[in-house]
């Protein structure tokens, strides 16, 4: 009988509150948008007498998270409006950070194609003074490769040896005291570490200007940046691949080289290549240790050498408009330089990455 008094058609779904169920803006709104936001700030700053473009686009900025709410609140709801205003607060912060960063990358290139040609790259600035045009970096391209590889010498193997002892065997006070000067280590200006050097290497030993001396003390600055990442990549490193190793008998030692260093080698290059392009560009140890000079000198370990970023100051210094247009050739060769380091480290982390099988 109760079988019989029960409705066969199915129950009615209760409505959605009329807030969650309105209508949506376009997919080409964002657009629309922003191309009206660009074009409001731009007539604000022209009738305002704003001479700046970068106060037109904060302005532009602005109007765009302002019109994306009230056009979300209307359309949709508030809830939606405050989502979209998150979006657009990502977006405008990705777009006020490339801009300066396209900017720097377009002023180089358009400067630097001035003066960059293959014999800028094969020769250097012997007999040519610094008002005239021509010469080259060829001795300072030289210089800077040497000293980096040196460097990397140096800070690689000392850099990858803490970070295996931080995380495989690092355990008190040792340990906690390595990390702690580890933190110190990175914030260290460079002029410190080039003071540092001239006092015991030059002063105190009584060694003369050399590209050695300048790769001791970028050296320093690279290895804080070599320990830090290393370690955190062996720290991604599954303990169970440990475990297994060790429950096969194998030494720790062995499971370390075998094992855990082949897992994480990837990003332990890229880490490397980053640190390698971190002190590219220092200058201020160069010019207390290298003293720079004009000639070509292949030899890193006697004499004074120059570097990309040297050569870059003294050309800036000059004057000239020869001198302008060699330091920004210079600064192109350096930056083509670091991105070419960084697409070395993105090679080796994509073949060494564990889902190739390798």
């Amino acid at each position: 009988m109760s079988h019989a008094l029960q409705d066969p058609r199915p129950a009615r779904k209760s409505a959605a509150p009329a807030g969650l169920t309105r209508g949506g803006l376009p997919r080409w709104a964002p657009a629309a948008i922003a191309v009206l936001s660009i074009a409001l700030g731009c007539g604000i700053g022209a009738v305002a007498g704003l001479h700046s473009k970068i106060q037109w686009g904060l302005i532009a900025s602005l109007l765009f998270i302002a019109v994306t709410y009230t056009a979300s609140a209307v359309v949709e709801n508030r809830r939606q409006a405050k989502d979209r205003v998150a979006t657009s607060l990502v977006w405008v912060s990705f777009v006020l950070a490339v801009i300066p960063l396209l900017s720097l990358i377009w002023t180089t290139v358009s400067r630097g194609l001035k003066a960059l040609n293959a014999d800028f790259l094969s020769h250097s600035m012997n007999g040519v003074t610094s008002f005239e045009e021509g010469g080259g970096v060829y001795h300072a391209l030289l210089g800077t490769i040497e000293q980096v590889a040196l460097a990397a010498a140096i800070a690689a193997p000392i850099g990858l040896l803490t970070a295996v002892y931080l995380v495989e065997y690092g355990r008190g006070p040792l340990a906690k005291a390595v990390t702690f000067f580890v933190d110190v280590m990175t914030g260290i200006p460079s002029i410190v570490a080039g003071l540092f050097i001239l006092t015991t290497w030059n002063l105190m030993l009584g060694f003369g200007p050399s590209g050695f001396a300048g790769s001791m003390a970028l050296s320093i600055l690279m290895m804080p940046v070599v320990v830090r990442s290393t370690e955190e990549m062996l720290k991604l490193v599954p303990n169970e691949l440990r475990e297994a190793a060790l429950a096969l008998g194998v030494p720790k030692w062995r499971v370390i080289l075998k094992v855990v260093l082949p897992t994480a080698i990837g990003g332990i290059a890229t880490g490397l290549m980053l640190a390698v392009a971190r002190i590219a560009g220092e200058t201020a140890p160069i010019m207390l240790l290298v003293f720079g000079t004009q000639l070509i000198n292949s030899n890193p370990f006697e004499g004074a050498q120059s570097s990309l970023p040297l050569y870059i100051w003294e050309q800036y210094k000059v004057g000239s408009d020869a001198s302008y247009d060699r330091a920004w050739a210079a600064a192109l060769v350096l930056i083509a330089f670091v991105m070419i380091l960084n697409l070395v480290a993105r090679g080796i982390a994509r073949w060494k990455a564990p889902k190739t099988g390798r």
